[in-house]
């Protein structure tokens, strides 16, 4: 009976103590999975037993029901630790998105991985105890239930609670960010063993967590190939969305062909809130976001900026070595390449990746979860990926002096670049423009204004083009040859505008720049242009006939002298021509007005 009693403690029943599951299973009924846990206890001693009393079967059943906690929570932990369960790690997207839209396909979790460590430490614990139970027991002469009762008591606070985590876990289909949520909630209780174990699982999964985030902040990989994290690919939330796995492929195949960064910065990821856990801010989601995206564009940059950077490194390098002859071109070409080989570590150094990981290791090895050291931690690896994010694109790719091509330009800052563009062109715009030769017609008082206005040091005006949307051809400011990147694609369906007043700029940029101006925020500066650009013609021709009536009363003025000396009287002008006059100084101070206050608005 003894040894009856102790097997049966770890999960194994005989003819003494039998299983009324696997009973009721012989003979065809079935359990219901949602019956109360007082009745799923299927360990019990068998009823033909007579020569045990009463209280004492009571208090065997009683005991071997840690036995039938104990198998359960076993199955658990190897059902999930179960390695043919994770899969590779290179899953294919439609692998994936097929994964995404069945929740309940029977996929592995890595956190219930994590967690089912955690339930081994603990099941060993207790079979230990059972262990040590037996020699115990066995060095006696008398052994007594109390003995047992006295040594097994403690984990009637911890098994229970733990089988009923692990049957929410399993009906519900928990994971993830979810399974996170449920553990934190559950440590708030007031029996401190159980306190401890629940803890201790949820640290097991804090490593999980742990481990993303330094993939993801260290590396800007997204280590999550069974949908477990809260920062997911944006092609995941399509699949959720309803979108078809073949449109997913299709729009995959279509991103492959841009510039990876650039896209995944603005498109590629996105927080996924029911793996959110709650005691996670979303603020502090939001950095983590953030970090991981800065992180991917600073070590993945792009070839063409590689190339500039390694070009103008050894243009200095030739001018204060002054090579002369053929000789020059070999090892500039050798030299350029090994600095492509360097640009990624400058853009972000492996000191920095370091530096970030001890943060993230430092949280990892602590017993608890800290809130408070967490969010620190995060903000801190935030600000160090936007400082050196902000070093490459303000001062290694100079914003501010695109930011001031774009004032200068989109905003008409250059007035004077623009009044003799318009000069040069008022006698072209006052007829209609013609499809053939439109954009040829242009050419030609745009570079005349360039050359008289424009000097050499301005090497922004290489990436301004005119065109005209409604014809769709682009008159180039410059024949110089650049790697930009079109930041103009289809202007006919921005504006309704018709004739010249359809005129827009094109601005061509460098990566990283896309990170700032996109296609959104380049349409924005090109219809504020064509406004502005036809509220400066309007201008224009209200002083034009100004200049054209002073032009008529000078011209009026001689004549009536010359008519006084032939003592002739004629009526003067002013007369008939003062209601003109008053209307176009009304119609002058509204233009004045109205341009001074939108381009005060935008910052000049």
């Amino acid at each position: 009976m003894l040894h009856e009693l102790l097997l049966a403690l770890v999960g194994y029943t005989g003819d003494l103590i039998i299983d009324e599951r696997e009973h009721h299973k012989s003979l065809g009924i079935c359990l219901s999975p949602n019956a109360p846990i007082s009745e799923q206890r299927s360990f019990k001693l068998a009823s033909d037993i007579s020569f045990i009393d009463p209280s004492e079967r009571d208090l065997i059943e009683k005991l071997i029901t840690l036995g039938f906690y104990y198998r359960e929570l076993d199955r658990f932990a190897t059902k999930s630790r179960n390695l043919s369960w994770i899969r590779a790690a290179d899953v294919s997207p439609l692998d994936r998105a097929s994964e995404l839209s069945n929740p309940k396909s029977g996929k592995p979790s890595v956190y219930r991985r994590a967690i089912a460590n955690g339930l081994v430490e603990i099941l060993s614990v207790y079979k230990s105890a059972v262990l040590q139970l037996e020699q115990k027991l066995l060095s006696e002469t008398m052994p007594i239930l109390a003995t047992v009762t006295q040594a097994l008591n403690k984990f009637f606070v911890i098994l229970p609670p733990l089988y009923e985590l692990i049957l929410e876990i399993e009906r519900d289909d928990i994971r993830g960010g979810q399974l996170l949520n449920l553990l934190h909630k559950r440590c708030h209780c007031g029996v401190p063993e159980l306190q401890a174990c629940i803890q201790r699982l949820l640290w097991h999964g804090h490593q999980v967590l742990y481990n993303q985030l330094s993939s993801w902040m260290i590396y800007g990989i997204l280590q999550d190939q069974h949908g477990e994290f809260f920062i997911r690919r944006q092609e995941d939330r399509d699949v959720e969305y309803g979108s078809s796995i073949l449109d997913t492929s299709e729009k995959l195949a279509h991103l492959s062909t841009v510039d990876t960064s650039l896209t995944d910065w603005h498109l590629g990821f996105h927080i996924f809130l029911d793996m959110l856990p709650e005691y996670i801010h979303m603020r502090v989601a939001e950095s983590i976001l953030f970090a991981g995206k800065a992180i991917r564009v600073l070590w993945n940059p792009s070839p063409a900026i590689q190339f500039q950077d390694a070009l103008s490194n050894q243009q200095t390098k030739k001018g204060s070595q002054k090579f002369h002859g053929s000789a020059v071109g070999v090892p500039f070409q050798k030299e350029a390449f090994l600095d492509v080989k360097t640009i990624g570590e400058e853009l972000l150094p492996q000191s920095v990746a370091d530096k970030i990981e001890t943060m993230l290791l430092d949280l990892k090895e602590s017993s608890e979860f800290h809130k408070r050291s967490f969010e620190c931690s995060v903000d801190s690896i935030r600000a160090i990926a936007a400082s050196h994010l902000w070093q490459l694109v303000v001062v290694r790719a100079d914003l501010n002096g695109h930011l001031k091509a774009l004032k200068d330009y989109f905003l008409l800052a250059k007035g004077d670049f623009f009044q003799c563009f318009l000069e040069e062109s008022r006698q072209l715009m006052r007829l209609p423009p013609r499809q053939s030769t439109a954009e040829a017609d242009l050419m030609v008082p745009f570079q005349l204004a360039a050359i008289k206005t424009i000097g050499e040091e301005d090497k922004y005006f290489s990436r301004v083009s005119l065109l005209m949307p409604s014809f769709g051809i682009t008159v180039k400011s410059s024949q110089r040859d650049l790697p930009k990147t079109k930041a103009y694609t289809d202007g006919s369906s921005e504006t309704s505008v018709g004739g010249w007043d359809g005129i827009a700029l094109e601005y061509s940029v460098d990566w990283p720049l896309q990170l700032f101006f996109t296609q959104e925020v380049l349409s924005k500066y090109r219809r504020i242009f064509q406004y502005l650009l036809r509220l400066k013609r309007t201008q224009m021709e209200l002083e034009k006939s100004w200049a054209s009536v002073m032009h008529q009363e000078h011209t009026y003025f001689a004549k009536h002298r010359k008519d006084q000396m032939n003592c002739s009287i004629s009526q003067p002008p002013q007369q008939c021509f003062r209601p003109m006059w008053r209307v176009r100084e009304h119609m002058a101070f509204l233009i004045r007005n109205l341009q001074f206050y939108i381009q005060v608005l935008n910052g000049l």
